[in-house]
């Protein structure tokens, strides 16, 4: 990467945030399904994937990933790099602060 005047910009930090999209099917009465392997599960996963409506969305693929300990931490004056992914949808981590700033 370069800047506005083609210099080479330097991160201090890089955080890869990845968004999980999971589609865990349901019984009859409202509760997710178990099976006893994910080749079982292929073809009720496969129609709950059909509604493109995931039972959860989380970040580094568990709930809490991104906080506590694995929270995403610099120092004031630093210069981070934050790479998200997500396969799905259009979206994207919302920053406060000095962004975008090289």
């Amino acid at each position: 990467l370069t800047d506005q005047n083609g210099e080479p910009v330097s991160y201090d930090r890089v955080y890869y945030i990845g968004e999980n999209d999971f589609y865990i099917p349901r019984d009859e009465n409202g509760e997710y399904m178990r099976f006893e392997d994910p080749g079982k599960s292929y073809a009720n996963t496969l129609e709950v994937m059909k509604g493109l409506i995931p039972t959860h969305v989380t970040f580094n693929g568990a709930v809490g990933a991104l906080t506590g300990e694995g929270s995403l931490n610099s120092a004031v004056g630093e210069n981070v790099l934050f790479v998200h992914s997500q396969a799905n949808r259009d979206t994207g981590p919302h920053l406060i602060g000095g962004h975008g700033d090289l």
